[in-house]
Order: C-alpha cells, then structure tokens, then sequence
C-alpha cells in the first residue's frame, strides 16, 4: 500500500444553491430597507397597487439602474418630468449582504484559482442579471396628479387637462449598471476582506492595496454610524420621527458623505426650486434654495450657521482614523512615504465614487397651450452636482498628510513582517 501523500486544499462549497441565497438575500434586503424608508415617508397610501411598484423602482435605482419619469396632461397641456438619484442606504445594504454571502463559501482559504473565483462569481452575476431584470419590469406604474384648489380643478374640466405622472425602466441600460454594480461588490468584497482568496498572480498586490481598501470602507461605514447617531438624536428632541427614519432608510449615505467631501473642501453646485426639497438638514437646503445656482462649500454654510466648520473637524478625524487603520494592518516593511501615497489614492478614488453616486436631479412642470407653470406648486426642480477635480484634488492632499501622520502614530504598533 502506497503511503498518503498530502492532498490538495478543499475546493470551497460554492455552488447554485448558494448562489441563489446570496442574491434573493441581497434583493430581499434591499427591498425591505426601500419599503421602511417609503412606508416612513408616507408612500404607503400610493394607489392601485403603485406603492410596490415604487420599491421595485428603488431597488433599480439602488443598483445604479436607469428609471425613466413620463408624464402627459391631456391634448391641450404638457408635462415634463425627470429624476435621477440614487438611494444610497439601499445601495449600501445591498453591497453588504450580497458582498457577505459571495465571501462565505471563500473563508479560510489562502489562494484561489482565477477560474474557481470566475465560476463563482458567474453563478452570483447570472442569477442576479434574472432578478435585475425581473424587476426592471416590475418598476412601471403610472399616477394621476391633482391639480389642487377649485380654479385649477376647473381648468381641468375645461380644457381635459389630466396631468399623469409615471414612470419606467430602460432595461438594457438597467441590465448594464446592475451588473457593473455587481461586478463592483464583488471585487470590492475580495480586496477588503483580509481572509478572503485570491488568485496566486495578484497575491502579491495585496499587502498594498488591501489595507488602504479596508480602511476606506471602515471611512464611508463610519460616517454612516455617525449620521444614524445624529439622526436619532435629532429625531428625539426635536420630533419628526417619520421623516428621519425615512432619510436613514433611504438616503442617509447620500447626506454624510456629501457632508464629508464639504468637509474636505469640496464645492457643490445646486438649486432647489418648487415643492421639491432634499433628505437634508434645513441648513443645506437654505442655502440651495435660492433664484441662481447656488455654490455649497464651508464657506459657505459657514456664512449662515458657524457650526457648519464642524464638518472640517469630523473630517478631519475620520480620515486620520482611516490612516492609522491603514498603517495598522499594512506589513511592517511599508515606508512612511508609501502609506501617504496609499492613502491619498485611496481616497482620491473614494471621493470620486461619492461625487459619481451622490449627484441629485428631479424636476417637473406643467404648462397649458406653450405657457409656463400653471401655479399651485405644481412645478419645480433640483440639482446638486459637484466639482469633481476639485473634490479629487483635495482628497490627495488630506491623504498624503494624514497618510503620513497615520503611519507615524502606528510606527510602535507591533504588525506584519520586519520592519525596514
């Protein structure tokens, strides 16, 4: 009898059931999180059914899809309407449970295959094009809107004025960024996790690029942390309990991590007209809601309330965390230099993201035989774009220096390897 000879390592467990758990509980969660958030924000009372329709239509958002508003008034008026938003609370829970359940067959393994990795992935990715689309369908619904006080209400009467506002998927375009969304999450999920494998040519790249990962996530998770500790505590003394759970169960992300990049320097450009208003303190909404685009940096929030240079100091904090997180689990031979030049990628890129994910644009408006708005509020519009260079050039900055403060702090730090 032959002796034993050392076998190669199990191939992890990964196979479609498993798969199919990974996505229906990533859209499950997505889909609770957008129907507390509605539910708290008064959608619930939607008619025909539409209240469903709008979860679906958040979910598709949520993944980066495209949901495209329409609107008719009638032979004698016109409607133009438009929303582009992406629900970041949504969006985050998503990436989390999806993220968790593509890394579990992979824990305590070493080094994995690319093709393993690939066929794993695969199976998340094709079961996930089958639910995207599924709901890309789903998120088509059509609403009349009221046309308010008793003249306008005549009016309608008159002329056939019924002003329907609706909305629909362009599904290619929905199939696309899902699966970009997805293929995101999952490469995100590998470069974070410390005990997740990878494929034997990229194992080298790790030490450098994984640490600077994770602390980034650590950043955005614990802005997020901070706003829900604030949220509450404002929701407590000073009421409006609905709206604020509303804003943490849909947009929360959307508000800190603007409040972050202002925090760092960056200038946001925005105007806030109509009945329409954004998911944030009454501060930010002031000084948007003017007759001309308006500029949103420290300068000036600071101009109408001086606690707003806060944000700077939270700033500040968050991203000499970062670094010293950073530094901590990078391998000891890292130089200090290197740890600045990590970081202020790191964040160059993280700063990006948020300005690509947080932009904001709604507007609708109804006119009769070529002439404006109608009144009664019925029209309005808002945007909020930032200054991309800018923000990015700033975020270099902040993480060359604390980078380097970071790593000064973690030099006594027992870590990883000899030290150079």
């Amino acid at each position: 009898m032959s002796p034993r000879t050392t076998s190669a390592p199990a191939v992890a467990r990964h196979g479609w059931i498993q798969a199919l758990a990974t996505v229906l509980s990533g859209l499950v969660a997505m889909g609770v999180t957008a129907a507390l958030g509605l539910w708290a924000a008064g959608a619930a009372d939607l008619p025909d059914g539409g209240f469903w329709r709008v979860v679906a239509a958040t979910v598709v958002t949520a993944v980066g899809g495209s949901v495209e508003v329409t609107g008719s008034a009638g032979s004698l008026a016109d409607t133009g309407a438009g929303v582009t938003v992406m629900p970041l609370s949504v969006t985050l829970v998503g990436a989390l449970v999806v993220a968790g359940g593509f890394l579990r067959p992979l824990r305590h393994r070493a080094v994995a295959g690319g093709t393993e990795l690939a066929g794993w992935a695969g199976r998340i990715a094709l079961l996930w094009l089958l639910g995207v689309i599924g709901l890309a369908f789903a998120a088509r619904h059509t609403f009349a809107i009221p046309l308010g006080n008793d003249t306008l209400s005549d009016l309608g009467e008159i002329f056939g004025i019924r002003p329907e506002v609706g909305f629909t998927t362009d599904v290619p375009l929905t199939v696309l960024f899902g699966l970009l969304w997805l293929a995101g999450v999952l490469a995100l999920a590998l470069l974070v996790a410390r005990g997740a494998p990878l494929p034997p040519r990229v194992v080298r790249f790790a030490d450098s690029v994984r640490p600077a990962a994770y602390a980034m996530v650590v950043l955005l998770l614990a802005c997020v942390a901070s706003g829900v500790v604030v949220a509450l505590i404002v929701a407590a003394s000073r009421g409006h309990a609905a709206e604020t759970f509303a804003v943490i169960l849909l947009g929360l992300p959307n508000v800190v991590w603007l409040a972050f990049t202002l925090g760092l320097g960056a200038t946001w450009h925005g105007r806030v007209d109509g009945p329409f208003g954004l998911p944030m303190p009454h501060l930010l909404d002031e000084v948007l809601r003017t007759p001309d685009v308006s500029s949103l940096n420290l300068h000036t929030l600071t101009e109408r309330d001086g606690k707003a240079w806060w944000l700077l100091v939270a700033a500040a904090v968050l991203v000499l965390g970062a670094a010293f997180v950073m530094a901590v689990r990078s391998p000891a031979r890292v130089r200090l230099w290197q740890h600045a030049v990590h970081l202020a990628i790191a964040l160059a890129l993280t700063v990006l993201m948020i300005c690509l994910v947080g932009r904001i644009s709604a507007h609708y408006g109804l006119s009769l035989m070529g002439i404006g708005d109608l009144g009664g509020g019925l029209s309005g519009r808002l945007f909020l774009r930032p200054e991309v260079w800018t923000a990015v050039g700033w975020a270099l900055l902040w993480g060359l220096a604390a980078g380097f403060l970071g790593a000064l702090a973690a030099v006594r730090v027992r870590r990883r390897g000899p030290r150079p």
